[in-house]
């Protein structure tokens, strides 16, 4: 019970973002909720493998910008969102891209948390494998449940909807800076 408590507050931050991906995206499709699920999952998974195996020598070094890395990204992406979102002549391309350039940073700048967990994990003599494929499968669920509630919640005010998404995930890289960096 207590993995399956980290799997899902792990997976937050990836369903917060699959939730603006739907939010932007013009229908609703079963290929982009896997996708969603597949990229967060995937990452989620393998990343607390990574810290695992790292930890006996970077784990410090990583501490050190992790959370710096986990901001820009966000609100790199969230201003991307805003932007589009005030583009009144709709000449801007949407952010409902499910594609590897725009799933991949969002499934990185998601994972970050996990890396420091799989660090963790190896300090506290987790079995690494069964617990990564916990997280990964637990974040593909709600992930891909994430695209539809988006979409579902956002079908009426594209435009706000993405305004709205921009500032989630600008507030979300806010947030994990000012926690690492001791705020809260």
């Amino acid at each position: 019970m207590e993995l399956l408590a980290v799997a899902v507050g792990l997976s937050m931050d990836a369903f917060a973002v699959a939730v603006c991906k739907g939010l932007a995206a013009p229908r609703l499709r079963l290929g982009h909720m896997a996708l969603a699920g597949v990229y967060f999952g995937a990452f989620q998974a393998l990343m607390p493998l990574l810290g695992f195996w790292l930890s006996r020598g970077l784990a410090g070094r990583i501490e050190a910008f992790d959370h710096w890395a986990v901001f820009f990204l966000l609100a790199l992406l969230g201003g991307m969102m805003i932007r589009e979102g005030l583009d009144r002549d709709g000449s801007t391309e949407r952010t409902a891209d499910f594609g590897l350039r725009a799933m991949l940073p969002l499934a990185l700048a998601t994972s970050i948390d996990a890396l420091a967990v799989g660090v963790s994990f190896a300090f506290l003599h987790v079995s690494i494998l069964p617990a990564a494929a916990l997280i990964g499968a637990t974040t593909f669920v709600l992930s891909a449940l994430g695209v539809g509630v988006g979409f579902l919640s956002g079908a009426r005010s594209r435009a706000g909807a993405e305004i709205a998404g921009g500032v989630i995930l600008i507030t979300l890289g806010i947030k994990i800076l000012l926690e690492h960096l001791g705020a809260f």
